[in-house]
């Protein structure tokens, strides 16, 4: 069921509000900066996006391509949202860190279905042979 989440980094000085539905399902990628993260997303378009903290508190990280922004508070580092333009994923999207979001119980968390990405080697839509690590 689709709704209003909050989430926050560690600190509390990036906050946001994102409408999804969670039983949607959620990603965990294996490309370099996912996995190094252990970044856990659910995407929603931008319009279902509000960040609700002062922009200057964000900071923005972007490689490769250049075609997202992993953003991220400047005071704790955490790693609340990122958003892009991926063409082949459907055009502009925010992903949400499930990790970051503050309204759900845990025990929500361990239901959520999770489906495995290859980024790295740009096969996004396989999973990838070893997810334990994700």
């Amino acid at each position: 069921m689709r709704m209003t989440h909050k989430g926050s980094c560690h600190c509390g000085k990036v906050r946001f509000e994102a409408e999804l539905d969670l039983a949607a399902g959620t990603t965990r990628c294996n490309c370099s900066i996912c996995a190094k993260r252990r970044y856990w997303g659910a995407r929603v378009s931008p319009e279902d996006f509000r960040l609700v903290a002062n922009e200057a508190d964000v900071g923005d990280y972007q490689f490769n391509t250049m075609s997202t922004h992993n953003r991220f508070c400047r005071t704790c580092g955490a790693s609340p949202y990122g958003h892009g333009y991926i063409e082949q994923a459907g055009g502009a999207f925010v992903s949400i860190n499930i990790a970051c979001l503050d309204d759900v119980a845990p025990e929500e968390l361990a239901r959520l279905p999770v489906q495995y990405m290859d980024g790295r080697h740009d096969n996004w839509w396989v999973v990838p042979e070893v997810t334990s690590y994700l």
